[in-house]
């Protein structure tokens, strides 16, 4: 990949992150990570996925 392509990656993790905080957000508001905790926990996972692999791609172009 090249510069462009991992900025383009990089881009689409961090709406994923977005979108993921939001609705975390939005299932603690209405207390649906204590109803919910395995739904709660999968967006969990999303979120530190997508942030790991962001970072991993980050690093990676910056050695590019």
């Amino acid at each position: 990949m090249n510069e462009a392509e991992y900025l383009q990656v990089i881009e689409e993790l961090d709406r994923v992150i977005s979108d993921t905080r939001d609705t975390m957000a939005r299932y603690e508001a209405a207390g649906m990570d204590a109803q919910m905790p395995e739904d709660y926990d999968k967006l969990h996972e999303i979120y530190a996925k997508a942030v790991k692999e962001q970072r991993a791609c980050t690093l990676f172009m910056l050695n590019l």
